[in-house]
């Protein structure tokens, strides 16, 4: 089986921990305390998620569905993250993709994957996206402030020397920097392998809990969807962006010697700040405006909005098949009711009244009045016919 025990010293707090990956074995197959944490944070999001969904207006079965195609967005996010920004190795090792037990998922790429997949999720489940982000915001600081421990546990994420207080010590620490200090060298650090360094893992963990509480304290005040998640990424990514700089592991943009995360980090930070004070402008002018204070939101949290509109959904599917049937049944009364002769004789029938009133009728005295004189000179002709013909007849005689 499995033996992974190191030994953590904070040598200024006079501590020491005897740590190992592996929690327990299912048989031969071994469970790490990374997982088991990462899994703790997850639950302890979801709980969190689903005890505040009615506080704005989401119904807390459809979020499970899109926290967990969230999820899953998130795995593959946080791994395809990592293995491109480290294509160099990756691409002469692609039998190594796959291989997360060695480690290699980067949070911000879970991140990015997780809203991609969970926006897609929150179509399909008829979830409004912004309400559904800020719920995720303070789900998202849970889930790394628990899952920042599981790098202790391997003995990662650590940063560089330091004198304070709380700098850790460890074999495999001392290793990692002896391995890799010509190329903290080339970054800008200067690095004693057998100095203690900064527990950056536990300044990550403590931000994220700070964060969490600012956020579940803040969310009855919040002003318009989608402000939390704003502030959540202003909140760890200013703090990412200090504790990335410290950090001895940090991947670098390809080529450069810029750290990819405070790269990122700094970008969504000016992003949302923008965001947020166009959006705090528009407040002020038009009052505050919450998804949950709407009908539709109100109808959710009453639990009454989807039952109606699946009712409606199925009574206008169910006309539709009845109407199809109907028509297959009928073909000849279908074509009788769309003939567009019947339809204009239908019309004219009822439109046109009867009337022997000339005068509502100029066009037809008009015709009278030309035929009268045609009339009258016919009569002469046949008139003046006769009397010929009795002349004749008188001198015959």
């Amino acid at each position: 089986m499995e033996q992974m025990n190191s030994i953590v010293s904070f040598p200024g707090l006079g501590l020491e921990f005897e740590l190992n990956r592996v929690a327990f074995h299912i048989g031969s197959i071994p469970v790490y305390w990374y997982g088991i944490l990462i899994a703790t944070g997850f639950i302890l999001a979801i709980l969190y998620a689903s005890r505040r969904a009615k506080e704005f207006g989401i119904d807390a079965d459809r979020m499970l569905d899109v926290v967990l195609g969230g999820a899953i967005g998130g795995i593959v996010g946080a791994r395809a993250y990592f293995v491109l920004l480290r294509w160099d190795y990756y691409g002469q090792n692609l039998d190594q993709i796959f291989n997360t037990r060695s480690g290699g998922m980067a949070i911000y790429g879970g991140i990015i994957g997780g809203v991609l997949i969970g926006y897609l999720m929150c179509r399909i489940r008829k979830v409004k996206a912004l309400p559904a982000l800020d719920l995720a915001a303070g789900g998202f600081l849970i889930g790394q402030c628990i899952g920042r421990w599981g790098n202790f546990v391997n003995i990662e994420a650590f940063g560089g020397n330091t004198g304070l207080l709380w700098g850790m010590a460890s074999e495999k620490i001392t290793a990692y920097l002896t391995q890799h200090e010509q190329e903290l060298e080339a970054i800008g650090m200067n690095i004693d392998p057998n100095m203690p360094v900064h527990p950056t893992f536990l300044y990550e963990s403590i931000w994220c809990l700070m964060g969490f509480l600012f956020i579940a304290w803040y969310t009855k005040r919040r002003k318009f969807d989608g402000e939390l998640i704003l502030i959540y990424m202003m909140w760890y990514g200013s703090g990412r962006a200090v504790i990335e700089g410290l950090r001895t592991d940090s991947l670098m943009i390809p080529g450069t010697n810029l750290r990819a995360s405070q790269v990122l980090a700094i970008v969504l930070v000016a992003a949302a700040l923008i965001i947020d004070i166009v959006k705090t402008i528009q407040v002020k002018k038009n009052g505050k405006a919450l998804f949950v204070d709407s009908e539709e939101g109100q109808l959710i949290v009453k639990g009454e909005f989807y039952p109606k509109k699946e009712k409606k959904e199925k009574k206008a599917k169910d006309g539709e098949i009845l109407a199809e049937q109907t028509d297959a049944e009928n073909p000849e009364v279908e074509k009788a009711e769309n003939f567009p002769g019947n339809i204009e004789s239908d019309e004219q029938t009822v439109e046109q009244p009867v009337t022997d009133n000339t005068e509502d009728c100029p066009q037809q005295e008009a015709e009278e009045t030309e035929v009268l004189p045609e009339q009258t000179e016919a009569d002469g002709e046949v008139d003046s016919s006769a009397e010929e013909s009795t002349e004749e007849s008188v001198e015959e005689k």
